[in-house]
């Protein structure tokens, strides 16, 4: 690989995953394009080395902005993309409006899905070659209650990806299309979390059934410290490398301990048993 075809575009980088994955890689060669939405998250990936823009994944005009970018300044080519912004929105599955479900797939899979083909087309497909990588989640591979709506988007996403992948593999196009399934890792995801939780479900609160799970639920997103299992973005970076530098990477790469017990207990276990399972567990996350 030319070290000017070693070149990625990282989307949601301003902290966790993102940030961590635009500074391994840059310090490992890449020419990293790193993207995020607010001016001083820009600011601190440019203090790192690395090309930082600004890109809100749901603006596609912006999208293509950023590809022009790109285009000019590296000659034409791109050999991967990461797929990594998103967010997280909690709420029972009654109480999410149209509104807020279509948000969170704009976001968690229409932004990757509609990015991703856009690479391709412009990039990949006429230089021969790529890698495209999507970070999805434990909740792509199972759906907890109050997760409806992310575990939806993230279902969604690795169910085109998977699709996307075989498509290439069928007709060796040599662009190769990896997911990665972290469990819980060092992020802003709660403070996020809790972002969305206050504009979407503290205005139906007070009229929910659910009125008492989402008063625990606020207590539990205001919370510090780490829930079991978690783990650096350190983590879900060495399998991205992976992913970007093997001659045959894997369709998925899981990341945690978290996220192998529900993949063999998914395996393992009745329905019904899994279900009682998983209500333990978001039993433990809402209090």
């Amino acid at each position: 690989m030319a070290l000017e075809d070693k070149s990625i575009l990282i989307t949601g980088c301003s902290s966790g995953i993102g940030f961590r994955s635009a500074e391994m890689l840059y310090e490992r060669g890449y020419k990293v394009y790193a993207t995020a939405r607010k001016p001083e998250d820009i600011e601190k990936l440019s203090a790192i080395g690395v090309t930082a823009l600004a890109l809100d994944v749901t603006d596609y005009g912006q999208m293509e902005d950023v590809l022009d970018y790109i285009e000019k300044d590296n000659n034409g080519k791109l050999y991967a993309l990461f797929n990594n912004a998103g967010y997280s929105q909690v709420g029972a599955a009654e109480d999410l409006s149209p509104e807020v479900v279509k948000a969170q797939f704009e976001t968690n899979f229409f932004a990757p899905v509609e990015l991703g083909n856009r690479v391709i087309k412009r990039f990949m497909r006429r230089q021969g070659y790529g890698r495209i990588v999507q970070n999805s989640s434990v909740f792509g591979l199972t759906s907890l209650p109050f997760r409806g709506a992310y575990s939806a988007s993230k279902y969604a996403l690795e169910a085109f990806t998977d699709a996307l992948r075989q498509e290439q593999d069928l007709y060796n196009t040599r662009i190769k299309v990896s997911l990665i399934e972290p469990g819980p890792i060092v992020s802003r995801i709660r403070e996020n979390k809790n972002l969305y939780f206050e504009k979407y479900i503290e205005p139906v609160m007070a009229k929910s059934f659910y009125r008492n799970v989402y008063v625990r639920m606020q207590s539990a997103l205001t919370m510090t410290g780490r829930i079991p299992f978690t783990k650096e973005p350190d983590a879900v970076v060495e399998k991205l490398i992976h992913a970007l530098e093997s001659d045959n990477p894997a369709p998925r790469y899981y990341v945690t301990h978290l996220t192998h017990i529900f993949v063999n207990a998914k395996r393992i276990l009745p329905h019904r048993i899994f279900d009682k399972f998983s209500a333990l567990i978001a039993k433990k996350e809402t209090g």
